[in-house]
């Protein structure tokens, strides 16, 4: 019975956190002003598109479906991680970990699925602009939108599933948060089913839809080439904030993959730490920075809410 125990340990021990001493405080704040960035900023962008009619419109809707997928990302990450900040041990628990690769997994995979939504968005309005509208309906939308928060949740589930069912020779993730691969790799039997299902799950719910985007393009940008520098800038100032996007996505997803792989705690520990951190801290601060400064409808808007509620503070007696 204590065998059959250990093999299943109530806690995994979060080894990647560097003794920062006094630092740690400081570095709360830091962390925790960032989270309240993030927070403050995918929250702007999902007011102002809910609000303003004239942003009911599916390139805009996908905008908002990203903003409230940062939110469930980084709430998914920053609330247990300021906890540890401030812990002298990391220890979490079983069901909090699983949890936790759960929603981080997911997070991911909903992230390039909507990236792969707003491609598809962007290739028809540029390559087929007098069919977008029949093509680009609410209930299409609505179908779009559906796909891209229900499919990735399947083959992420079985992947942690999988993984919660392994017996385990340790304990320790070395890691600042739960992570799939690294609970895989305590593992006291074979993994083969594990590694499969998740070579599935990595193929179609990262590399399919970065092969879908990088087709889109490719596509855009063979309609440009013979077309005017006036039709190419409208073309680049509609797609950059989504070309930026994709790009710093799948850097971070490349890099958390690589991480993965290798033994972390061979390299440097701050280092090791920062990289872990830009799959789940850059995107979730990027996004509503590049949409919300890069696209005019946007940007105007915001700008006129925040002098609207600037003026009626002024007004108040």
């Amino acid at each position: 019975m204590l065998m059959e125990n250990s093999s299943y340990p109530l806690y995994f021990n979060l080894t990647m956190f560097v003794n920062i001493g006094n630092y740690r405080y400081l570095t709360f704040v830091l962390c925790f002003l960032l989270y309240t960035v993030i927070i403050s900023a995918n929250l702007i962008i999902i007011v102002v598109i809910s609000q303003e009619k004239t942003l009911h419109e599916p390139m805009y809707i996908f905008i908002l479906c990203l903003s409230v997928n940062s939110l469930y990302g980084s709430a998914g990450f920053f609330v247990r991680f300021l906890r540890d900040l401030l812990s002298d041990t990391h220890l979490i628990s079983r069901p909090a970990c699983f949890t936790q690769i759960y929603v981080i997994y997911s997070y991911a995979s909903y992230e390039l699925a909507i990236l792969g939504i707003m491609a598809y968005d962007r290739y028809v309005a540029v390559c087929h602009p007098l069919h977008y509208h029949n093509k680009i309906t609410p209930k299409v939308v609505s179908k779009l939108i559906a796909f891209a928060w229900i499919y990735p949740g399947f083959p992420v589930s079985a992947c942690v599933f999988l993984s919660f069912r392994l017996p385990l020779c340790g304990n320790k993730i070395p890691k600042v948060f739960c992570a799939n691969w690294p609970v895989v790799k305590l593992s006291c039997v074979t993994t083969v089913i594990n590694n499969l299902v998740g070579m599935f799950a990595t193929v179609s719910t990262i590399f399919l839809p970065l092969g879908f985007v990088l087709y889109t393009y490719a596509r855009i940008f063979h309609l440009c080439r013979n077309r005017s520098s006036e039709f190419k800038a409208k073309v680049i100032q509609s797609c950059l904030p989504h070309i930026i996007t994709f790009v710093n996505y799948s850097i971070t997803v490349f890099c958390d993959i690589a991480l993965s792989r290798i033994d972390l705690e061979e390299l440097n520990p701050f280092l090791a730490v920062i990289l872990s951190l830009e799959f789940v801290v850059i995107p979730p601060i990027l996004n509503p920075l590049v949409y919300g400064l890069k696209l005019p409808e946007i940007r105007k808007l915001m700008f006129r809410m925040l002098s609207c509620s600037k003026h009626d503070k002024q007004t108040k007696p």
